[in-house]
């Protein structure tokens, strides 16, 4: 390596480090220095603590570190990809901290000051259950950017009544606005993956619900969409079915997929305030 690491074409990273994309990490590479940087300012970066989830080679890394973000917490489980992002260190300095480690079961809000931000390209296989559990600690959060499936993306963003609307828009929307900023097409992917996919932008809502709600919500939603083509009456019948619709106000004969998140919340409520 010589010159800039900053500036160092990523295929000649990759090729120093024998860094091929191995399908068990569920690694597909994004090389296109335009679409990392265009992701990067999908996301308030201004002052923010940001972590990467899977950086890989380092594209989007170097990308979040000509922002103006205050510092990059790079999260990587491959050994390869964590000496390839060392190489970046002298050019970034203390703005760079690379962790090695299973982005499963971190404790994400302990690893930066506030604000913080997360911006990443998740690795796919791990992408929803990561997803879950920012959202039930969505207030540590100024944003989320994230690169999804384009079918996962499109599942985060539904409006109720439509194909895509199911127990994962529920869940995100309760405590985020979510929006679909950006798609991008296989090939845009070292790797091309089999899919396409698209990246999406979650603003934590300015109030957050309480941790008993959000667990009442994981449950209603849990078994409202566990039988998604049945009444509702039927399909919440271990919560209390029609009873518990009335509670809350709701027509059991409808199905889940029509109710709004605000109807979701009410469902909600009326749980939270039975197993108090």
């Amino acid at each position: 390596m010589t010159g800039d690491p900053l500036a160092e074409p990523l295929r000649e990273v990759i090729a120093r480090h024998a860094l091929a994309a191995r399908k068990a990490l569920g690694q597909h590479f994004l090389l296109d220095l335009n679409l990392t940087a265009r992701i990067a300012a999908a996301a308030p970066l201004a002052g923010a603590h940001v972590i990467e989830v899977g950086p890989g080679p380092g594209g989007l890394t170097r990308a979040l570190l000509a922002s103006d973000a205050a510092s990059v917490t790079a999260i990587e489980i491959d050994r390869r990809a964590v000496a390839a992002l060392a190489e970046l260190q002298p050019a970034a300095g203390a703005r760079l901290a690379v962790i090695e480690a299973d982005a499963l079961g971190l404790d994400y809000p302990a690893l930066t000051p506030a604000p913080r931000v997360i911006v990443a390209n998740l690795p796919y296989h791990i992408a929803t259950p990561l997803l879950i559990g920012w959202l039930r600690t969505a207030d540590a959060f100024a944003c989320l950017v994230l690169m999804f499936q384009l079918e996962v993306a499109e599942r985060i963003c539904a409006a109720p009544g439509s194909p895509a609307y199911g127990r994962l828009a529920v869940l995100a929307q309760f405590v985020c606005h979510a929006e679909l900023v950006l798609r991008l097409p296989p090939a845009a992917f070292t790797p091309p993956p089999a899919v396409a996919s698209a990246v999406v932008r979650l603003t934590p809502h300015a109030n957050q619900p309480p941790p008993a709600l959000r667990a009442a919500l994981e449950r209603v939603s849990a078994y409202a969409f566990g039988h998604r083509r049945k009444m509702l009456r039927r399909a919440l019948a271990p919560l209390g079915g029609a009873a518990f619709l009335a509670k809350a106000g709701i027509d059991p004969t409808r199905r889940a997929e029509t109710l709004s998140i605000a109807e979701f919340t009410k469902l909600a409520r009326v749980l939270m305030e039975e197993t108090i």
